[in-house]
């Protein structure tokens, strides 16, 4: 007993002597002692940092509107690169760093030395970085239903983030799409909830396993090979009437929260750090001004204690025309409680007109501070003030051959087959490698840009292949079929040039171009041209094989009896060899559709247990195949 309490006394010693020398040290804060709680961390660096400080970390600016002096002089919290926003085309990993460092230098040169953060649209894969690893658009995943494999992906997009010094990804898009017409229908897993929620493991995946003891809603980023997630776009943004992106989500309360909202709870379970907000609008009110839903539920009733955060421009689409009231726009989007504002360019006008809304009391400053205090958090939890700068740990992450097998798996397991023959004993697929001589043809067989879509080194992707480093279908068929088979290649063929060419079978290759947001918004859903043509003179005069390249159900009917076996390939991604791994045979079908296949675009919005459901293919067909050779 007596030598427990002398034990006892001299570690209180120890600890008095140490607050002692820390007390004395007159450079001592002890916001950056990281032995110190999380708590008193955040309380010490908020009760140093005046309100020019404080608004200056709500604010997030494209690379381009910034400078290290801006960093510094305005305390700016945050970066980004938005689409296509890169230190130069076809930049290294190295200069991605050295351009994060030298931004993150300005920060750690201001006053208090606040460390920045950097978020980037990673949505599948690095996807605005040259030889970065493409994996298929999420519509694709949802067709796995393979949570663990997202939850891999999710784990290797970190690592290629990381690789390019950047440690905040701006996923994942967690809408339910209901509509195939909305332009980011891609972005979603699927139309069905339960679907999405499930593919919430890739927040594990982005930011490493929550401890078991972490209360809810806390966020959480277990190390240097992790980045922060975001969880987007809060919400409703899947719901708009007739597709129509940015547009209004009209919806009871109970639809709303039995549709669109479960997967972020399941994400504020997983620690997600941060949710992005919706442009769409819920019953007329803009998302950016609803405070019922981000402040009192997000926040209030789900827990969530990350930080919220705008879209880019955001708070300027609260009017129409957009910016056309800026100052009631920032009023509007503070007060329903974001934290975080993608200006992205004009960081003094915000900065002006909130500091003049805070001086006057009509933003009150605990707002302000539940801000600061929340971008705080993740910061530290990120141990941004330990180790703010980012480093070459990584390079030689980004496209490595271990995630481009990985993305090869995805694609094999997100490949739907809609039609095989018509019945098993005629089935086409899967085909012999051994044919002495067979047709490609189509758009999408031979462009990799066009197989990976949208957000893809641009904004709105791109054509060709000479834009970052892949696999097209037609490289993969040719590195699956015999040596001795003859490839015939030709995008759009004559069906005289098809009848003359004595092929055994062709393989079609047709779609969508690549598209984002607003822009790939459709009321029509076709296949683009010549598509249409090429599977007419083609499947007219062979037997035929289509695989379709789209980020969503496009108009199929017609063409249907003319194919001999159509797949659902949707946004592969760079690793096209997937689908050859599957037509061939060496692995067997297994994609099932995260979404319905509708008959005419007049049946839209058509989704899984509507009263009126007819649909070409309902939600979860796919037929299957075993691998050849198997038992």
């Amino acid at each position: 007993m007596r030598m427990t309490s002398l034990a006892t006394l001299g570690f209180l010693l120890l600890c008095c002597m140490a607050f002692a020398i820390h007390a004395s040290d007159p450079g001592y804060m002890k916001f950056r002692d990281p032995q110190q709680p999380l708590s008193k961390r955040i309380r010490d660096l908020m009760n140093r940092m005046t309100l020019e400080e404080k608004i200056g970390q709500m604010v997030q600016l494209d690379r381009s509107a910034a400078t290290a002096e801006i960093m510094r002089d305005y305390s700016i919290g945050s970066l980004l690169s938005g689409g296509g926003s890169v230190p130069r085309l076809q930049a290294t990993p190295q200069e991605w760093i050295d351009m994060v460092n030298d931004f993150q230098k300005g920060s750690l040169s201001s006053r208090l030395g606040i460390p920045m953060i950097y978020g980037i649209d990673a949505v599948h894969g690095q996807n605005n970085v040259y030889k970065a690893t493409i994996f298929p658009h999420n519509v694709g995943l949802g067709a796995t239903r393979d949570p663990d494999l997202v939850r891999r992906i999710g784990a290797a997009t970190a690592l290629e983030v990381r690789a390019t010094g950047i440690n905040y990804a701006f996923a994942p898009c967690i809408a339910v799409c209901r509509d195939p017409r909305w332009g980011r229908c891609f972005e979603s897993y699927s139309e069905d909830p339960k679907i999405v929620k499930l593919m919430t493991e890739i927040i594990p995946g982005l930011q490493g396993d929550i401890p078991s003891d972490l209360p809810k809603g806390i966020p959480y980023v277990a190390g240097r090979d992790k980045v922060a997630a975001c969880a987007k776009h809060y919400v409703g943004d899947g719901g708009t009437t007739r597709g129509i992106n940015e547009n209004n989500t009209v919806i009871d309360r109970h639809g709303l929260m039995s549709i669109h909202m479960p997967a972020y709870n399941d994400a504020i379970i997983k620690g997600v750090s941060t949710v992005m907000v919706s442009y769409s609008s819920w019953n007329g009110l803009k998302m950016h001004a609803n405070r019922d839903l981000v402040t009192n539920f997000l926040k209030g009733t789900l827990k969530f204690r990350g930080f919220v955060i705008s879209d880019w421009q955001g708070i300027d689409r609260i009017t129409t025309p957009e910016h056309a009231n800026y100052s009631y726009s920032v009023l509007a989007g503070v007060n329903a409680g974001i934290d975080m504002f993608m200006l992205p360019f004009n960081h003094t006008d915000f900065i002006d007109i909130l500091t003049d809304f805070v001086e006057r009391k009509i933003v009150p400053m605990s707002r302000i501070d539940d801000a600061v205090r929340r971008i705080l958090r993740v910061k530290f939890t990120m141990g941004l003030f330990e180790k703010p700068m980012a480093d070459q740990t990584f390079i030689d992450k980004l496209g490595s051959q271990a995630h481009r097998d990985l993305a090869r798996e995805a694609v094999r397991k997100s490949l739907v087959l809609l039609k095989n023959g018509e019945n098993a004993d005629g089935a086409a697929l899967p085909l012999p490698k051994n044919a002495a001589r067979i047709l490609v043809a189509g758009t999408h067989a031979n462009n990799l840009g066009y197989q990976c879509g949208g957000w893809t080194i641009a904004w709105q992707g791109l054509s060709g292949n000479n834009n970052t480093v892949g696999t097209t279908i037609l490289n993969g068929i040719s590195a699956t079929v015999h040596s001795d088979t003859e490839i015939i290649f030709s995008e759009n063929p004559s069906m005289d040039y098809v009848k003359a060419s004595n092929v055994s079978y062709a393989i079609v290759v047709v779609g969508e171009q690549p598209y984002a947001e607003t822009q790939g918004d459709s009321l029509n859903l076709t296949i683009s041209e010549p598509g249409p043509s090429t599977i007419t003179n083609v499947c007219a005069a062979v037997k035929c094989v289509v695989v379709l390249v789209s980020g969503r159900p496009v108009t199929v009917g017609p063409y249907l009896p003319q194919v001999d076996a159509l797949v659902a390939a949707w946004l592969p991604g760079t690793e096209g060899q997937g689908v050859a791994d599957v037509l061939f045979g060496d692995y067997g079908f297994t994609g099932r559709l995260p979404r319905t296949w509708f008959k005419t675009v007049d049946q839209l919005p058509m989704n899984f247990g509507d009263e009126q459901y007819d649909p070409l293919f309902p939600l979860g067909f796919g037929l299957t195949t075993e691998p050849v050779g198997s038992s």
